[in-house]
């Protein structure tokens, strides 16, 4: 497996670009990738060749995540402004604005069959979870304060959550926080299961397995990746590599690698198998914040591909193969 660079947009956008993910595939179009900036707008780029298919205002303050419904028909965006922004893709129409008290909107995902939206809820130390057919909060899932606090948990800000992943059954959420630790609820019965150790900085990312449903994979500022059985809530590996924070990843559709973007300026692809790195690609010339596989499906994209979006105000696309 390896990535071969396609293309790269200088100046994508004109502030620094924090989020990325891609729109799946319709039958009357094919997927495209959804981008969001700082300088308050989220664009979108054809998937074969990074031409921009569109640009959506209606944020006042930069945007920190955006998310695709499985459908492909709506996505959100996450703003500074505290507002998520829930439009049409096609034709840019607001569907829904959802609010939250200031610094608590961070990453966010919707759920694998698109029935629920989860809002990692930063300062909140929580994850809101929004029904995605009336657009009304159904549940907020509280991470636990530690009975014993460490000695070193002065204030509650170190729960501040800015990560959050669906198990690709949708059974189970898990959240990442500033002070490392990851915590895992069943999302039913809206309770707290338990919190995987090992990090030791903030897990500003996260993506399950999707051919496992019990593998977790996390990124942190420690500069390590973490693979986790999240049920067994057991370190699998930890990978190392990168010089500085890890700031997203993404595993692969056949569920062989996971891709990792990093404050090092680097993109790097990883073989699950052997637990390394297999290649790095350096076109970024600053952190890089999110990198994000195509998922599979729909006509007009070749095999697969994974973008990267970077402070640097660009965007890149990679063959996958």
């Amino acid at each position: 497996m390896k990535l071969a660079g396609i293309k790269s947009v200088e100046g994508a956008h004109d502030e620094s670009v924090w989020a990325a993910t891609w729109v799946p595939a319709t039958s009357s179009r094919p997927a495209l990738l959804l981008t969001g900036s700082l300088d308050e707008t989220v664009k979108l780029w054809k998937s074969d060749d990074l031409n921009l298919a569109g640009t959506n205002t209606g944020h006042c303050l930069g945007v920190v995540s955006v998310a695709a419904h499985p459908s492909g028909i709506i996505a959100a965006s996450a703003s500074l402004d505290s507002f998520v922004r829930v439009f049409d893709v096609n034709t840019n129409a607001t569907i829904a604005t959802l609010e939250a008290p200031p610094s608590e909107v961070w990453q966010m995902q919707f759920h694998p069959k698109g029935t629920k939206l989860a809002v990692a809820g930063g300062g909140s130390a929580s994850i809101k979870v929004w029904d995605t057919s009336t657009w009304k909060l159904t549940s907020t899932l509280t991470i636990p304060r530690p009975e014993v606090p460490k000695p070193s948990d002065k204030n509650t800000s170190k729960k501040f959550v800015l990560s959050v992943a669906w198990s690709p059954d949708g059974r189970t959420i898990a959240c990442g926080s500033m002070d490392g630790t990851i915590s895992v609820f069943d999302v039913a019965r809206e309770k707290f299961m338990h919190h995987l150790e090992g990090h030791s900085m903030p897990v500003r990312s996260l993506v399950y397995s999707p051919v496992d449903p019990r593998v977790l994979f996390s990124a942190s500022d420690d500069a390590h990746i973490h693979m986790y059985d999240a049920e067994g809530k057991s370190l699998v590996s930890s990978m190392s590599g990168h010089a500085s924070w890890v700031l997203s990843v993404d595993a692969s559709p056949d569920g062989n690698a996971i891709a990792t973007g990093s404050s090092d300026r680097t993109v790097r692809l990883w073989d699950l198998k052997m637990r390394a790195a297999l290649q790095t690609m350096s076109n970024h010339t600053d952190q890089v914040w999110a990198v994000t596989f195509c998922p599979p499906g729909g006509t007009g994209v070749r095999g697969g591909r994974l973008a990267s979006v970077c402070d640097d105000k660009s965007i890149s696309l990679y063959d996958y193969s």
